[in-house]
């Protein structure tokens, strides 16, 4: 007996060494081909792509099907799936018994952990194929739960065609989750993969009804489905047919699957935001499409999670005709003046500027460049606020001549603008759109605006949101006064008659222009929400009713109106390190003793500047106003205190050259030998350093224009050391240059002088 005893545990232990030595040399890892499934934040199925062998295969865990689906397999195919090793005996004894005693097969020996495997490896029917299945059933046992074997199952079921698997069954042919099944479907679904062809739905919708109402009757009297359920079961119709599947965001779930190998991907858009927000994408453009304007791209952020909400990349994917399949949202446009709001705000941080700062709108050139504002009207003085809200050219160009186009560039780099690490010939005209952006990037730096001035990575799935350190691009301060100036309504860029005809939200919002009217952009903001809104054609076509206020903005307030609206509770509130103070309303700088208006303005203290109004200056004049004197010149009597204005050389040059009135100073006492310090000349029509190329065939004249201060009536021109010309302050005159390297002088009446050094070449 203990001999018989040793031999079994002998062949035991001899069993196991050999199937331990096949299972390492024929090991067996299941790796379905699987459908990538893109889901929203909440689970719902928003596409789905075939698996690379072209099957609708998604993969599929029993906790997320129907309880009855499970309970009702189990006992159809394997009763005693959570007992046995991946094989039954005494189905394998029942079967063999049947097939050589009786010469028929009455039932099958296959447990689902076989079925698992036929699915995974299909073989010819035949007694080695049997041999290898149960070999590779047991496989499965060793190194996979009872739970992950049944996800198998239910992953790999056939159903017909190319549909595979429990959920792309459900959500292709009942158009639901499988966890939201009626027990007449989830029986239905279960029948379905033993007779694949005969059952599949569509062609056999009466076998298929007559067998599941067999199989609901059997679940009842085994006391798996109630006779209240099944009497409701029994009756209902098979409605079965093959559904689309799900067709929602498709250029972010095609980016998603590019970029994430993982089969299930869980995004952070809102299905039922997206659907409607494409649906107002859509009709929008519908219109547009008569006047030549064809393609659109809107892009949702959720502000307090950083995440995108909704993700429309054109106005309809499907649509071949006007290049639907193309996203505009990555796409790399010139942005308009989309970037002048960052520009305010540095300046702001740096204390060039405060809202109620006066900035010159006046003709100007840079070396060549001379912006214009796109009504082509200059407004000699207007506040940093009003300059923005009107989004005036001029003023936002000096600002970045100030700031510096490097530490521009760097705070957009700053900011995930990736498209400006390989820009790095960039001049002036980058305030303007002379640069390439993405509607991405354009919505990241606004969200981060929105979340007083701190930036952090928009994201898109959920299951790769880690925390980064934000980057504070712009203080909270800056933040708060660009919420308030591009809140305002009394502005240029306000869509024509919009106040009359639909409901404005409460947003801060911004919108620009490319040039060539090619590119329509808004982009707005509150607490809640960032939406941008890109309105062109992909080809680069451009259109001459485009603008952004007029085609961009519409959709814009569309938007919030669908998802925010009358969204006007827990607005920005000023921080503790900004401050208000009186200023003088024609500079916006801290009232002088001569300056008789005020209004509040906000600055910050430490840092905006602390300089007193010099608009009006007191000036010795004799009694007819025709002569004014210095402490040098001043006479013992007949002399008299007058004020007159003082504005900046340029400003004063755009009013003699526009005809408007100015009150300044009489000339100079003429017998005065004073040497005048003060506001030199500033020469405007040649730059320093440059060089200027002239056709030698056809030699053009080199114009000759200065800004001076008010005081001033003359000037003089030397060339080379050389007198050329005394003119009268404001005028302009042209020389012809020689080839090579050449100063300009200009001196005023007061003796006061500026140089530049050109270099002239010939070709």
């Amino acid at each position: 007996m203990k001999a018989t005893v040793q031999r079994i545990l002998f062949f035991m232990l001899l069993v196991a060494f050999v199937f331990g030595i096949l299972d390492i040399t024929f090991s067996f890892t299941p790796q379905p081909s699987w459908s990538k499934v893109v889901y929203d934040r909440k689970g719902k199925v928003l596409n789905v792509f075939l698996s690379a062998d072209d099957k609708w295969r998604m993969a599929c865990m029993p906790e997320s099907v129907d309880r009855l689906l499970l309970e009702t397999l189990i006992r159809k195919e394997d009763r005693f799936f959570y007992y046995h090793p991946g094989f039954n005996p005494m189905a394998i004894v029942r079967a063999a018994f049947n097939n050589v005693i009786k010469g028929q097969r009455t039932s099958g020996a296959s447990t689902i952990t076989m079925q698992v495997v036929r699915l995974l490896e299909p073989r010819s029917r035949h007694i080695g194929s049997k041999f290898i299945e149960l070999f590779r059933a047991i496989q499965l046992e060793l190194h996979y739960s009872k739970n992950e074997i049944l996800g198998l199952y239910l992953s790999l079921a056939p159903y017909g065609g190319n549909i595979e698997g429990v959920k792309a069954a459900s959500l292709i042919y009942y158009g639901k989750a499988p966890a939201l099944l009626s027990p007449a479907e989830a029986v239905t679904l279960t029948i379905i993969p033993n007779r694949p062809s005969s059952l599949r739905p569509g062609n056999g919708n009466a076998l298929l009804f007559s067998e599941r109402n067999r199989w609901l009757k059997k679940l009842n009297t085994e006391g798996v489905i109630h006779q209240s359920d099944l009497e409701e079961a029994m009756t209902e119709p098979i409605e079965m047919h093959r559904r689309p599947l799900p067709f929602i965001a498709p250029h972010l779930s095609r980016r998603l699957t590019a970029e994430i190998s993982d089969h299930e991907i869980h995004s952070t858009l809102d299905a039922d935001m997206q659907e409607k927000i494409s649906q107002l994408c859509y009709n929008h453009l519908k219109r547009l499409q008569n006047i030549g304007i064809a393609n659109g791209a809107v892009l949702v952020i959720d502000n307090l999670q950083h995440t995108v909400l909704a993700y429309a990349g054109s106005q309809d994917y499907s649509d071949p005709y006007y290049s639907g399949q193309v996203d505009g949202i990555k796409a790399i446009r010139s942005p308009g003046s989309t970037l002048k709001p960052l520009a305010y705000a540095l300046a702001f941080d740096r204390g060039l500027i405060t809202p109620k700062t006066m900035l010159a709108d006046v003709p100007v050139n840079y070396d060549g460049f001379s912006p214009e504002n796109f009504d082509m009207r200059y407004h000699g003085l207007i506040s940093a606020e009003d300059a923005l809200s009107a989004s005036l050219n001029i003023p936002a160009v000096h600002l970045l001549e100030k700031i510096g186009i490097p530490d521009f560039r760097e705070k957009l780099l700053e900011a995930g603008c990736r498209s400006f690490a390989k820009q790095h010939q960039l001049g002036l005209s980058t305030i303007l759109g002379g640069c390439g952006m993405t509607l991405e990037e354009l919505c990241g730096l606004y969200a981060a605006f929105a979340n007083n001035g701190s930036y952090l990575p928009i994201r898109y799935n959920q299951a790769h949101l880690r925390k980064k350190d934000s980057v504070q691009i712009i203080s909270t301060s800056a933040a708060y006064l660009l919420s308030s100036i591009l809140t305002k309504m009394n502005r240029s860029d306000l869509p024509h008659l919009f106040e009359n005809s639909l409901h404005i939200p409460k947003v801060a919002w911004k919108t620009g222009t490319s040039y060539g009217r090619r590119d329509g952009w808004s982009i707005g903001y509150n607490k809640r929400y960032t939406v941008g809104v890109w309105i062109g054609n992909f080809d680069g076509k451009g259109i001459p009713e485009l603008t952004g206020a007029d085609m961009a903005t519409p959709l814009l307030f569309q938007v919030f109106n669908s998802i925010d609206y009358n969204g006007t509770g827990n607005w920005y509130q000023p921080g503790a390190d900004l401050d208000l103070r009186y200023v003088c309303p024609q500079s916006g700088c801290v009232p002088g003793e001569r300056c008789t208006e005020k209004v509040i303005d906000y600055f910050l203290p430490g840092m905006s500047s602390t300089a007193t109004c010099t608009h009006l200056t007191a000036y010795a004049v004799d009694q007819q106003e025709t002569i004014s004197y210095c402490t040098a010149c001043l006479p013992e009597e007949g002399s008299q205190q007058k004020i007159y204005e003082n504005p900046p050389a340029e400003i004063l040059k755009f009013y003699r050259e526009n005809n408007v009135p100015v009150k300044i100073p009489p000339p100079h006492n003429p017998l005065c030998t004073r040497l005048f310090e003060g506001s030199k000349p500033r020469i405007l029509s040649l730059m320093e350093g440059q060089e200027y190329l002239i056709e030698k065939e056809d030699p053009r004249s080199l114009e000759l224009s200065c800004a001076v201060a008010a005081d001033v009536t003359t000037v003089s021109w030397f060339i080379n050391d050389n007198f050329y010309k005394t003119a009268k302050a404001g005028d302009k005159y042209f020389f012809s240059p020689v080839e090579g390297k050449i100063k300009i002088s200009c001196t005023d009446d007061k003796g006061r002088n500026s140089d530049v050094s050109i270099q002239v070449v010939f070709y």
